[in-house]
């Protein structure tokens, strides 16, 4: 008997919400007031519990921000990617209520001198949390302008002392069906990982998000703490991150382990390089009517064009 493992293309187009369809869908809603909305459908601010809507107290200011017009707290917390609680773009949010991010344990191992396990607010606590506000372009053809709360991963990086082996950095987000009820379905093999190379990892532009908008990270959008790589498509930044690890060969991630043709390990956001089924040179923001042109590295190449001297962007895609 041949069994077959779904792929992540068999997921049906009726199940990805698309993007006009949910903001005719939002604008309804929003018409019909908060409070009638909370009864239809459960998808109000309201609804957030206590945890996601959390101060995070003063916050240092990051000279990296854009001065782009942010997104909408209400479409940055219910309109997402993330697989491991549907593949639907409002899933993420209806079903984060099973994902608890307290009590939380991240691992650091591998290629470095201070190995160990952590509890997730013990290993926050070094860092002075900034307010970093980024372009996030999805590979689907729509972004985002979103206030993370964070910090460098560059700092965290140097705390464990990677040796001189370690040339990438290894990422894998939390596998518990139980509190992620997408990996019950065998749309990727779970669980999610994702990695760097060491000079991407460090650059300043790199940083661990535990936040957004001032308030604790929401569980729909990878709470408690998920990498966010702003010139890179949104499914390199890693959420619900539980384990670290510092390696010598370029690791293994989900998607270009899936898909390899599709998604590449680097996956820098360029749009001369067009997804076979779409092309990447214009996106939609998330808000916005009309589409405008997706800028090179996302519009940070003074930042990070460096990293790929030399590199053909064409074939290390």
């Amino acid at each position: 008997m041949i069994i077959r493992t779904p792929k992540p293309s068999d997921v049906k187009p009726s199940e990805i919400t698309p993007e006009t369809i949910y903001r005719q869908r939002r604008r309804f809603m929003q018409a019909v007031g908060l409070g009638t909305l909370g009864l239809l459908v459960g998808d109000s601010l309201a609804d957030m519990n206590e945890q996601q809507l959390k101060a995070l107290g003063p916050l240092k200011e990051s000279p990296f921000s854009t001065d782009e017009e942010k997104t909408s707290f209400e479409d940055v917390t219910h309109y997402n990617n993330f697989y491991e609680l549907g593949t639907g773009k409002q899933d993420p949010y209806r079903y984060s209520k099973y994902l608890k991010p307290r009590p939380w344990t991240v691992s650091v191992e591998g290629e470095c001198e201070r190995p160990g396990t952590f509890n997730i607010d013990d290993f926050i606590k070094p860092y002075a949390l900034e307010d970093r506000i980024y372009r996030l372009r999805c590979v689907e053809g729509w972004s985002m302008v979103i206030p993370w709360v964070g910090f460098p991963l560059a700092s965290m990086i140097k705390q464990f002392k990677p040796t001189s082996k370690a040339k990438y950095v290894a990422f894998q987000t939390l596998y518990d069906p139980e509190m992620l009820p997408g990996q019950k379905r065998p749309v990727l093999p779970w669980p999610y990982v994702e990695g760097l190379r060491m000079d991407e990892a460090m650059n300043p532009l790199t940083i661990m998000s535990v936040g957004l908008y001032g308030k604790e990270l929401p569980n729909q959008n990878g709470a408690p703490m998920r990498l966010v790589v702003p010139w890179k498509y949104g499914f390199k930044s890693i959420k619900s991150i539980v384990k670290i690890t510092f390696v010598e060969q370029q690791p293994k991630c989900t998607w270009n382990e899936v898909n390899p043709s599709e998604y590449g390990f680097y996956s820098n956001v360029n749009p001369n390089v067009d997804h076979p089924r779409w092309s990447q040179a214009r996106e939609r923001r998330i808000g916005e009517f009309l589409k405008r042109k997706t800028l090179m590295f996302n519009g940070y190449g003074d930042e990070v064009a460096s990293l790929y001297t030399g590199m053909d962007l064409k074939k290390y895609y």
